[in-house]
């Protein structure tokens, strides 16, 4: 795998308690940090009686209260930042499609710990230094282009630093640097595919050996998909801008069984999503973080609305000894509720990754019929999938999610591109209920 030439730092492998003792330390950094540079942070502590002196133990950090998506929006743009505005040597924003971004911003220390740890993330799925990567993910405002281009040079390989969109370029340039790794959202990876079937090239027949997918939710299935249709071995990669960008967690290519969090720089916690209350390590709830190490932007308990659990570390990670967490597959923001039944656009898609006649790029539509909400999955059949083996499908698919989910839907199958292809994050629900 290279180590000797770029081996693993020392707390990857630490012991618990030596791990437990620098998150514990930085913790208090942290909450100090904020409380005397944030005023947000300085009310909210107060509001609740919380003092960073307060905190003695890791267990302490449930008496400080959440950061919530709000709570950076309403300091739009640069209240939640902790060091002066002229410090900041970039901005990153979440693409704002709700209300306003939520803004970001970044010390040149922040910059090298995020640009380490998805080196380290990126030398976890298996990469090398001098390996070429591809980089699909969207450059500018958006973290994963900039996030994935750092990290990998950080690493020691080549970046071809491509971004999102002009799939047929990305093709030729797939087939002409002959690529070790690509950097993308796993439904644009099937976009790619879907191109180069097109253009007449075996996807499995590529240069790729490693795919490094993250920003959507993506199921066991979808792997087992993509691996075999690409011969490639997929990982996923967790962040998310709030808390820093791509490289919050990845997985590790010796089991690829959930992202190992980088827990010296993120503290994880499960928590009840309904009652803010902290869950033990193995059960299943929302995942929030904390950082234990940023300047500009310390974010305390920040609500991810990601679905999961913390799970113990696997040895054969390389001896890593940070807890892992579950693979997301849903989010709570993602939840449909049909008929008083909690759907995930992911158990959709493990549904129909079942159908060898439908192909994996489908859309949930949400309707109103009179008082009652009504779901439509919009599904294409797979290229050279006869109609009758679609129909079929289609059948089958409608009586799998009335059993395994509990709601009945409505299954339309379109012809092969008949679903929008996404350049990045794939758009899997279209609510048209006020419409």
């Amino acid at each position: 795998m290279g180590a000797t030439a770029f081996p693993l730092e020392a707390i990857e492998t630490a012991s618990r308690d030596e791990l437990q003792a620098l998150q514990l330390q930085r913790l208090k950094w942290s909450l100090r940090h904020a409380y005397d540079n944030v005023a947000y942070y300085r009310e909210a502590f107060d509001a609740v009686g919380a003092h960073p002196d307060d905190l003695h133990t890791l267990a302490d950090l449930s008496k400080f209260p959440f950061t919530t998506k709000k709570s950076l929006r309403d300091n739009y743009p640069y209240g939640m930042f902790a060091i002066p505005r002229e410090q900041i040597v970039r901005i990153h924003a979440s693409s704002g499609t709700t209300g306003k971004p939520t803004v970001v911003g970044y010390s040149q220390n922040d910059i090298d710990t995020w640009a380490n740890c998805v080196a380290r993330s990126i030398r976890a799925a298996g990469a090398k230094p001098g390996d070429i990567c591809h980089v699909s993910y969207g450059y500018g405002l958006f973290t994963g282009g900039l996030g994935a281009h750092y990290g990998a040079e950080r690493l020691g390989l080549t970046v071809v630093p491509f971004g999102g969109g002009q799939t047929e370029r990305q093709v030729q340039l797939i087939q002409d640097f002959k690529p070790d790794i690509i950097m993308v959202t796993p439904s644009y990876m099937l976009a790619i595919a879907d191109e180069m079937e097109r253009q007449g090239i075996d996807p499995s027949a590529t240069s790729l050996r490693i795919g490094i997918f993250g920003a959507e939710p993506w199921t066991p299935e979808m792997r087992s998909a993509i691996e075999k249709r690409l011969a490639l071995s997929a990982v996923d990669i967790y962040g998310l801008s709030e808390v820093m960008g791509p490289g919050v967690a990845s997985e590790c290519a010796e089991s690829k069984d959930g992202p190992t969090v980088w827990e010296d720089h993120f503290y994880p916690e499960i928590i009840d999503p309904d009652t803010g209350e902290v869950l033990p390590d193995g059960e299943f709830g929302e995942l929030v973080f904390t950082s234990l190490s940023k300047e500009a932007l310390p974010i305390i308990r920040y609500r991810t609305r990601d679905l999961t659990r913390l799970l113990a570390a696997n040895p054969a990670n390389a001896g890593r000894t940070m807890r892992r967490m579950q693979k997301i597959t849903g989010r709570s923001d993602d939840m449909m509720i049909v008929r008083g039944v909690n759907v995930f656009p992911t158990q959709i898609e493990e549904l129909i990754l079942k159908q060898a006649a439908l192909s994996p790029h489908y859309q949930c539509v949400l309707t109103r019929e009179g008082p009652l909400d009504a779901l439509t999955v919009r599904v294409e059949m797979k290229a050279g999938a006869e109609p009758a083996q679609a129909d079929a499908a289609r059948q089958t698919l409608m009586h799998d999610i009335k059993a395994y989910i509990g709601t009945s839907a409505e299954v339309v199958i379109l012809p092969v591109g008949g679903i929008e292809r996404s350049v990045g994050k794939a758009k899997r629900v279209l609510d048209q209920r006020n419409k």
